[in-house]
């Protein structure tokens, strides 16, 4: 296809196979996907998504949205696709006054929380900066805020969005209500975000938090600990228990890198005093390896494990929601979690209670407020010849824990291959979505994504 005529339409960069730029364009976050898209669209505006899109659905193309590009299973490319490319949508306008901030489709948890904490105020945003601010959103939206501030979803005010048949349309309780409350849990199944109005909340510079291995041998006790800590603790706590292997850090000994290791990863954002006693807590729970706590700010906090995660690597994730740690659940994640294949693989179970299950179940298209905990299993590796076994692991990991896990799993977790989970990982207000669904976009242009079938 040539670009030329697509060129010709839009302000913003149009990078096809015949480019030097392409190369390097048409690849994603996860190198695992290798797809060879018909042009890749640097849209400036919301007029230019329009474009995209229009002439995709004219040509008969399939539609891509990348955003903060993060997704893992790579919807954000496909084989002869139009990729509507949002990073060029990354203005940041916040109004301290009354603690609400703009952010366009493209912009990542980096340049929001730089943009909000510059005033003492942020939103539920994840806990790897270079996420996108649309994707998480759109998916539900975990974080260290959530306990204490709700889903990233549930802080949505608006948004501006680029339906199927190139309206371009607000969204929020007012208008198209039923867009609105679709928007927050049911991913990019409706359209294209190209700006996004939060709530913001007071959060203070440094928060105190940081890292905790513990030695092996304390790993059933930590959890189950967590597990009772965790029901009635200080919505002030954000934290999360996890398996890791240790990384080559300042704070970690030499010899003990690369050993797998139960990890509690905390964020305090009440009064430092108060959240030392929180985590001498967890410290009398067993032997702790290494530590690195104390007053962080929440921008580090936020960007901890971004070293880890360069684009580039092989990624397989599975997702699961669980209630409490039972010692079956324990055992699962002691066996499966120290096989653990490579440094940048990780396993966090969030909890998803707090501000969270304040919210009602059918408030939103996030439709797990039962759950007590978001747990991912993220296989990240750097190697393409050690696909086939870090996969393994990642599904024998998955079949193990499945049997001690509610239905259905985090939406911003699964991968690629989760179809036939999608109606389960959707939650109970499913066959709403797909009543949605069918009113916005009933041609299903925006079906690279974990699908919603119109209904």
């Amino acid at each position: 296809m040539s670009t030329t005529a697509l060129q010709k339409l839009v302000t913003g960069s149009v990078i096809g196979p015949e480019d030097a730029e392409y190369e390097d364009a048409r690849h994603v976050y996860n190198f695992m996907i290798d797809a060879r898209p018909s042009a890749i669209v640097g849209c400036t505006s919301a007029e230019d998504v329009q474009a995209a899109v229009s002439h995709a659905v004219a040509t008969g193309r399939a539609v891509a949205v990348r955003g903060g590009g993060h997704s893992v299973p790579g919807f954000g490319t496909a084989d002869d696709a139009i990729v509507v490319d949002l990073s060029g949508l990354t203005r940041i306008e916040v109004d301290p006054a009354n603690r609400t901030a703009r952010a366009g489709g493209g912009a990542t948890w980096a340049m929001m929380n730089d943009a909000t904490m510059a005033h003492g105020l942020a939103t539920t945003g994840g806990i790897v900066s270079s996420t996108g601010v649309g994707g998480l959103t759109l998916g539900g939206g975990i974080g260290y805020l959530n306990r204490a501030h709700g889903l990233s979803c549930d802080n949505l005010i608006s948004a501006q969005v680029v339906l199927a048949d190139g309206r371009i349309v607000t969204a929020s309780e007012r208008e198209h209500p039923d867009l609105f409350w679709a928007l927050r849990g049911g991913g990019g199944n409706f359209g294209v975000v190209t700006e996004f109005t939060f709530r913001l909340h007071p959060v203070p510079e440094n928060i105190y938090g940081g890292l905790i291995l513990f030695e092996r041998e304390a790993a059933g006790d930590l959890f189950r600990y967590f597990d009772r800590f965790i029901d009635d603790a200080p919505r002030a706590y954000g934290g999360f228990p996890a398996w890791h292997l240790a990384p080559p850090l300042p704070f970690i000994p030499a010899d003990r890198v690369g050993e797998p290791f139960p990890v509690l990863v905390s964020c305090w954002t009440g009064e430092h005093e108060e959240g030392a006693k929180v985590l001498q807590g967890f410290r009398d729970v067993g032997p702790v390896m290494a530590e690195h706590v104390g007053a962080i700010p929440y921008t580090a906090l936020n960007s901890l494990f971004d070293p880890l995660l360069p684009r580039g690597l092989q990624h397989y994730w599975k997702a699961v929601f669980t209630g409490d740690l039972t010692d079956d659940v324990i055992a699962v994640h002691a066996e499966h979690a120290q096989r653990m294949p490579a440094v940048n693989s990780a396993v966090h179970l969030y909890p998803v209670n707090g501000a969270v299950h304040d919210v009602a179940t059918d408030a939103t298209a996030w439709g797990h407020r039962d759950a007590k905990y978001a747990t991912v299993l993220a296989g990240m590796w750097p190697d393409p010849a050690d696909n086939a076994a870090n996969i393994a692991w990642v599904k024998d990991y998955y079949a193990a824990l499945a049997p001690h896990s509610l239905a259905g799993g985090y939406v911003n977790f699964a991968s690629g291959d989760d179809q036939g989970k999608v109606r389960d990982n959707f939650g109970p207000g499913y066959d709403r979505l797909a009543r949605v669904k069918r009113q916005y976009d009933p041609g299903n242009v925006f079906h690279l994504n974990q699908n919603i079938i119109p209904a």
